[in-house]
């Protein structure tokens, strides 16, 4: 190649020899780059390196190498639509019988989940995608998606050299539950070029699922607004049940006590009725078959026929003393 070194082509080759139809794409081109830079630089022309988002075009011609599977149709303007893959883990609620118990499930053909509100998610895409080591890459959701209350919060950009199926976290900031199913068109990828391929990048096996120890971090219940709200109104609705049964408790006392206390009347007022019309005493009895007898008598010859009273006797004559 013009204007390049023995030793510069040498290191090419080797890097070329090594690398797959992707990298070999991207080492040549790299190479040319500077291959040029250096020719500018020798001329005393500087060159401001461009930046650029990868357009539709661009994302037309190397996406089908990067990322599996691939459709023509998923590229929107400058952006790639992923769609949902066949994991997914929702950290579970209060309606959940043993919360601790919920783990990563996997997902039929078509077949449809929820994230509850208040509650995260972790989504795992269906195709696997490869950032080449002269670009990175930018992720996010349809804006569809968004508006229902779902928020992305993990990691928005994708490191060089990453290659596997993306993890996106998901939080529910909405009222009410969001319906997601496998294979619907959710995420979305743009792609920007670095000044170079980096030798930086991202190192590791491809990444397939969704890692086990990143559930261990939040299993278990989420105390989550809307769950708190529910508690709270549950706690409500018993301390309101528990005011009435002890209402009725104290109005069905109530009765009995003014049922008690119309017998306990009941009973004094018939216990005086009856002293009044009992039998008199043993002397009372007696002085009144007296006078009962006394007035059955016939009336004396001392005694006024007319009236029944006995005249008034005159009283005795003192006799004088004898004298001696």
């Amino acid at each position: 190649m013009q204007g390049g070194g023995g030793a510069s082509a040498t290191a090419l080759e080797h890097r070329v020899a090594r690398a797959d139809a992707t990298q070999k794409w991207v080492y040549i081109s790299a190479h040319m780059v500077d291959v040029y830079h250096r020719e500018m630089k020798n001329l005393g022309v500087t060159v401001q390196t461009p930046l650029p988002f990868w357009s539709g075009e661009t994302l037309g011609d190397r996406l089908p190498s990067l990322i599996s599977p691939f459709e023509g149709g998923r590229v929107d303007c400058a952006a790639y639509t992923l769609a949902m893959g066949r994991e997914v883990y929702v950290s579970p609620n209060d309606q959940q019988l043993d919360p601790a118990s919920v783990s990563i499930r996997q997902l039929a053909d078509r077949e449809a989940f929820t994230i509850p509100p208040g509650q995260f998610a972790f989504l795992l895409t269906e195709e696997i995608v490869a950032v080449p080591e002269d670009a990175i890459a930018f992720i996010s959701m349809k804006a569809k998606i968004k508006w229902r209350g779902l928020v992305n919060v993990s990691g928005f950009h994708v490191d060089p050299g990453f290659r596997g199926r993306l993890i996106f976290a998901v939080f529910n900031a909405g009222p009410v539950p969001v319906h997601l199913r496998q294979g619907q068109p959710i995420f979305l990828i743009w792609f920007a070029g670095l000044d170079k391929p980096t030798g930086m990048g991202k190192k590791g096996n491809v990444q397939e699922h969704i890692p086990a120890e990143l559930i261990t971090g939040i299993s278990g219940e989420l105390q989550s607004f809307a769950g708190l709200s529910t508690k709270i109104k549950d706690v409500e609705k018993t301390l309101g049940e528990k005011v009435h049964n002890i209402e009725k408790e104290q109005t069905y006392y109530r009765v009995i006590g003014v049922i008690a206390l119309a017998l306990v009347v009941s009973m004094v007022t018939s216990w005086i009725k009856d002293s009044r019309v009992s039998p008199q005493s043993p002397c009372a009895a007696s002085t009144v078959s007296l006078r009962a007898n006394s007035l059955d008598r016939p009336p004396t010859s001392l005694q006024d026929h007319s009236t029944g009273v006995a005249p008034t006797m005159p009283a005795p004559m003192s006799q004088a003393p004898v004298s001696q």
